[in-house]
């Protein structure tokens, strides 16, 4: 297992590690996952996610490759700037989702799912064209995210308004006490808030410096349990979820990333032969006595019409919530089903996503 360069402010904090796509991480801190949860949606958390992996693209052709790799279209990006895109397989399932920056015309970042690094570093390589180059930085980059209402407060306790980035999906390079840092306003908790890139040698020194200027907001450590509670609420998908190599991003709810209209990618062919979706993600309000999980059987007049794909019980919301994957003519709004857990049917009603949208 690989330890991140924060390890040692974890067992400070008092951390509880697990492994976790090769690496040790927090799943949660003495303050638990249903204080951290709301922390972040009352007033700020602080995340490490140096388990997420991040590619540098660079070179004349580096626009044509992301365009044919990748689901979304970059044709219109400008610099400082941040994209959310799928990459498909031939057959247009999802070999991953990620988040693509551009910094400059030659110069991208691609950040990826920690658990697909690898396979997708060797599926990149194996597509690219002309005059292009895939990097892989994970192992020397450390990824803070400073997330909740209060994170800019926070942050402008140490910085001028002018270092961080103007609004969401934008970047910005700058000096976090004497430590360089690439600051984007983005997230995966559904709040506003911040990702924080930097070296692994200043990772934990910005950690430390984060908890004790946002103490008097409130901000505390959190870890990965708070961390997919957060996104469930806000129905954020996940890959190994949500989304698979055999799902495609339409199924799964993704039409804004993926631009039918643009030149070839990969999987478009497939994804105009499959036709219109015959599966949907939706959202489930449990009303049942019970919690859902992922892959559990969901029924409509005793009809087996999907499965869940994950499920919890919402801390900021107060009842469980699960997201499923059924089929398109069983996924009205309002809709009653029953859920398979462990050989006992709960109920459940079909409602919209996300079930929590922050107030901007």
């Amino acid at each position: 297992m690989v330890k991140t360069a924060l390890y040692d402010c974890h067992l400070a904090s008092g951390g509880t590690l697990v492994p976790f796509a090769g690496y040790l991480l927090p799943v949660q801190y003495p303050s638990g996952i249903i204080n951290e949860h709301n922390a972040v949606r009352t007033t700020a958390g602080l995340f490490d996610v140096s388990h997420m992996g991040e590619f540098v693209l660079s070179g004349k052709d580096v626009l044509k490759n992301l365009n044919y790799l990748l689901t979304n279209d970059f044709s219109t990006m400008v610099d400082m700037q941040v994209r959310y895109s799928v990459m498909c397989n031939e057959q247009g399932g999802c070999i991953d989702d990620l988040i693509v920056y551009r910094f400059t015309e030659e110069l991208y970042w691609v950040v990826v799912n920690a658990a697909n690094r690898q396979t997708d570093l060797e599926w990149m390589k194996s597509h690219i064209f002309g005059d292009v180059s895939v990097d892989d930085l994970s192992h020397s980059v450390s990824l803070l995210a400073l997330q909740g209402p209060s994170a800019k407060d926070i942050l402008l306790k140490i910085v001028s308004e002018d270092d961080l980035p103007a609004k969401y999906y934008t970047v910005q390079k700058n000096l976090i006490g004497g430590m360089k840092c690439i600051v984007s306003q983005t997230g995966y908790t559904g709040e506003a808030g911040y990702e924080i890139y930097l070296s692994n040698e200043d990772g934990p020194a910005l950690w430390d410096l984060l908890l004790t200027t946002g103490k008097e907001e409130g901000l505390i450590p959190c870890g990965l349990g708070a961390r997919d509670t957060l996104r469930l609420e806000a129905a954020m998908p996940l890959y190994g979820h949500e989304m698979d190599t055999t799902i495609t991003p339409l199924e799964t709810g993704l039409n804004f990333a993926v631009k039918m209209k643009k030149d070839d990618f990969v999987g478009k062919k497939a994804l105009e032969e499959r036709g219109a979706p015959t599966i949907k993600r939706i959202g489930l309000k449990i009303t049942g006595r019970g919690i859902a999980r992922e892959n559990q059987d969901v029924y409509q007049d005793d009809t087996l019409i999907g499965r869940t794909t994950s499920g919890t019980h919402a801390p900021f919301l107060k009842y469980p919530i699960a997201m499923a994957l059924v089929k398109t003519e069983r996924a009205e709004i309002g809709s009653q089903v029953e859920i398979d857990v462990r050989g006992r049917r709960i109920t459940a009603e079909v409602v919209p996503l996300p079930f929590y949208k922050r107030e901007k």
